[in-house]
């Protein structure tokens, strides 16, 4: 990654050694400390991560998304909340980088390297965005790849069962979530999640269970999504085009952030997130006769809301699971597809290293009903639409 300065010193930076010339200067971070020896070989500029402001735009209030799942949907949301109420807004994460409603930057990691979201800040900035939303994935946390930012408002969706074969177990996982939310900066959390933990200072809460600043009632989710928004001085109704109670809890989570982020009645957050259509791959309808959804749910709690969302349906399921990745999981994502589906599809999901027929004997040891093993993606939705259509 290589930007352009107007410094008298050094014309461009990098954290990349390989990119290095004496015209330029090396970005150190925790992720490339490793390599400074090589640095100080090639250039005599070394600068920390907080120097970054003095050679780049960063007047923008940074709003950070974590959470197992919900980060994209969330974001998403959010983005396009706020550029129906018009705002000025860019958005980062797993789906890429986002300038108002264009695509600045392809897909990449969902929190990209320290140097990579400056320079989007920095580009943001000079499209005079008002907004900086970011995913915040666990891995970046714990790596530090935030280091220096400061954030105007960090948003909790949930925190389940993740990325286990990184952190090395649920509590490091969850605690490593958590520590997003140990500083005193204004915060929105799902309160309904038993996991979370905070500095309650500076707080915002949402929630469908527990009393909260905002809270969902008379609640309809049968199909679309419909119930009263309700805050402490109003309520509105909700009438959503997305599906699934766990699109209820991001919807709620963009409310309570909007509301802090812009002066706008109810009224009129609303109206803009009942015109949101979704997030390709996110519950995402691609037919209606037979409905067919697909969902990038990779976790046996991200499963389990998918197939709660509709409870009254015959359900046929094509799944996998990636390889080097935690193995437990598997068969615990196989449990949840045996508990709610009627028909099960086990397929190819990105195996890396390791045998597509190892990972799929993996998943079958939580199904106890009759399941179909397809290796080819393509002929197993293919054949479960077929059968379905038979059904």
């Amino acid at each position: 990654m290589i930007i352009s300065t107007n410094s008298k010193d050094f014309k461009f930076i990098s954290d990349d050694t390989n990119e290095l010339t004496k015209n330029s200067a090396f970005l150190l971070h925790n992720i490339n400390k490793k390599y400074l020896h090589i640095a100080k070989q090639k250039t005599n500029f070394i600068l920390q991560v907080d120097d970054l402001k003095k050679y780049l735009k960063t007047n923008i209030k940074i709003i950070g998304i974590t959470g197992t799942n919900g980060k994209t949907t969330v974001g998403s949301l959010l983005a396009f909340t706020l550029f129906k109420l018009n705002k000025k807004v860019a958005f980062q994460g797993t789906r890429g980088f986002f300038i108002k409603d264009k695509e600045i930057k392809g897909k990449s990691l969902t929190t990209p390297m320290p140097l990579d979201i400056y320079s989007n800040i920095n580009k943001a900035c000079e499209n005079e965005c008002e907004f900086f939303i970011m995913e915040v994935s666990s891995h970046s946390i714990s790596q530090n790849r935030i280091e220096g930012l400061e954030f105007y408002l960090k948003i909790h969706t949930n925190i389940t069962r993740d990325h286990i074969d990184y952190h090395k177990s649920v509590e490091n996982y969850i605690n490593v979530k958590n520590s997003f939310f140990n500083d005193e900066t204004m915060k929105v959390i799902n309160i309904d999640d038993e996991a979370v933990k905070f500095n309650p200072k500076n707080l915002i809460t949402y929630a469908i269970k527990n009393k909260a600043d905002i809270q969902a009632q008379n609640i309809n989710i049968n199909e679309n999504i419909k119930a009263d928004i309700c805050t402490n001085q109003e309520s509105e109704p909700l009438n959503s085009k997305l599906y699934g109670e766990f699109n209820l809890y991001n919807i709620l989570a963009v409310i309570s952030a909007t509301r802090y982020l812009v002066n706008s009645p109810l009224l009129y957050i609303i109206k803009a997130i009942n015109d949101f259509l979704g997030v390709d791959g996110r519950m995402q309808v691609v037919s209606l006769k037979p409905l067919v959804i697909i969902d990038f749910a990779h976790t046996p709690d991200g499963m389990k809301k998918v197939f709660q969302s509709f409870k009254n349906k015959n359900i046929s399921v094509v799944f996998g699971a990636g390889g080097d990745r935690d193995k437990d999981k598997r068969a615990l994502m196989g449990k949840m597809a045996d508990k709610y589906a009627k028909t099960i599809y086990i397929t190819n999901d990105n195996p890396r290293s390791e045998k597509q027929e190892n990972i799929s004997q993996d998943i079958l040891k939580g199904i106890e009903k009759k399941a179909i093993l397809i290796l080819d993606r393509k002929k197993a939705i293919e054949q479960s639409i077929i059968d379905f259509k038979d059904d």
